[in-house]
This record gives C-alpha cells, sequence and structure tokens, in this order.
C-alpha cells in the first residue's frame, strides 16, 4: 500500500492482493489430522470446496497487472478479480479486507522498518 503513496509520482502503482485459499505442496509440511481438523480436507483426503487450483490464485495478479478497471488506480485491495469490500465488523466474514490492513500509517511505518532492515528504499528522498 505505501509502495502506491511513495512511487505514484514516478509512475509506479501497487496493490495488495489475497489469491484465495490454494493447496499446495506446503501442505506436505502439514500433519493429515491437521489438515482434517482445520476442514481443509475431509476422510477421502478429498480438498475443501473454497480450495482454488493455482491457476484460479494467479489470476487476481494477472488481473491487477493488466485490468482497465484499475487505470488510474493504486493502493487498494483486490481479491477475486475485483477490488475487495471494506469489512465494518471484526467477525468471521470471508473475503473482503479489514480496516488496519488499509491503515496509511501502518502502512508507511512497515515501509519504514523493511527500508531499514534491508538497506533499500526505492524511492527514498536522495540526498
Amino acid at each position: 500500500m505505501h509502495l502506491d503513496a511513495v512511487g505514484r509520482d514516478a509512475g509506479v502503482r501497487a496493490f495488495s492482493l489475497h489469491p484465495g485459499a490454494i493447496l499446495t505442496p506446503l501442505q506436505r509440511h502439514l500433519h493429515r489430522q491437521e489438515m482434517l481438523d482445520m476442514g481443509w480436507i475431509d476422510e477421502a483426503s478429498t480438498a475443501a470446496e473454497v480450495f482454488k487450483t493455482p491457476e484460479q490464485g494467479a489470476a487476481t495478479q494477472v488481473w491487477a497487472a493488466t485490468s482497465p478497471q484499475l487505470a488510474g488506480l493504486g493502493g487498494v485491495y483486490c481479491e477475486d478479480c475485483d477490488v475487495a469490500e471494506l469489512c465494518t465488523d471484526d467477525g468471521p466474514q470471508v473475503g473482503g479486507v479489514r480496516a488496519h490492513a488499509t491503515d496509511p500509517r501502518q502502512a508507511a511505518r512497515l515501509w519504514a522498518l523493511s527500508a531499514e532492515l534491508t538497506g533499500v528504499d526505492a524511492f527514498a528522498a536522495s540526498a
């Protein structure tokens, strides 16, 4: 989010996104029982319907990079090939984006910390 704020004048637009739940080879590091307990798979090891294929998960990234719907926009959170709705409560809502994830002050703080820890700040004011 902050990348969009600091890069906008240089023609850089940035988006945050959630690809969705995707079963990938990373799950090989979990015990089967953990995945059963979380409802990710059933007793036959069939994936829950909430999971996307890797291709479906990549779709929002491709959409954000190419969609004319986002022309002139930046700093928005995307999901399911659209701009995410802001969640208005802390309930167990699926989808949308919480206010803390779009807080510009927190985004700037994270940017500054990342630049400090890595020694890289592509848009730092030149001295």
